[in-house]
């Protein structure tokens, strides 16, 4: 019962962050929805292996797994969801929906380099952080982060003097 009221709790203060995060990695609310709700399952089934100091970190890796799952080559799969919730979610200001252009720009980088700016970027991790969460060596986060800058700049330039 207290592996419950525990995930639980994890849960509740967890799950917006996270939604946020598979927005900023896949631009689509009801995609980021899906992708924050599946990584909950995935953590939930390993709740009482997760020790609660790295709770943060594995749910960070799962939702970006996923993600990064749902864009490989040959597997994206589109994924059927029960009848849309009665009640809208209420829009988080703060939330990167704010910034549609930088949002469309983002959305033209690779998913790897998306994943990898979103991590180091979003959220402030280290070079190391975001491979040991990819599972990748440290000169391939650093590769990847300078070709996603440069997709995104190249990206974001024109949408800057489009709404000017």
């Amino acid at each position: 019962m207290r592996r419950d009221e525990e995930f639980s709790e994890f849960f509740t203060s967890r799950f917006d962050a996270a939604r946020r995060a598979a927005y900023a990695l896949c631009g689509n609310w009801g995609d980021a929805e899906e992708i924050a709700q599946n990584a909950f399952v995935r953590v939930y089934a390993r709740w009482p292996k997760v020790r609660v100091e790295s709770a943060d970190a594995y749910l960070r890796t799962v939702v970006t797994r996923l993600f990064l799952d749902t864009r490989r080559r040959g597997r994206r799969r589109d994924l059927s969801v029960a009848d849309p919730p009665e009640r809208p979610v209420p829009a988080d200001h703060s939330a990167a929906e704010d910034r549609p252009s930088l949002v469309r720009a983002l959305q033209q980088v690779p998913p790897r380099q998306r994943a990898v700016l979103v991590l180091r970027f979003v959220h402030d991790l280290s070079v190391e952080q975001t491979a040991a969460t990819l599972n990748c060596t440290a000169g391939t986060v650093k590769s990847q982060t300078a070709r996603g800058l440069q997709t995104l700049r190249e990206a974001y330039g024109p949408a800057l003097t489009e709404s000017a």
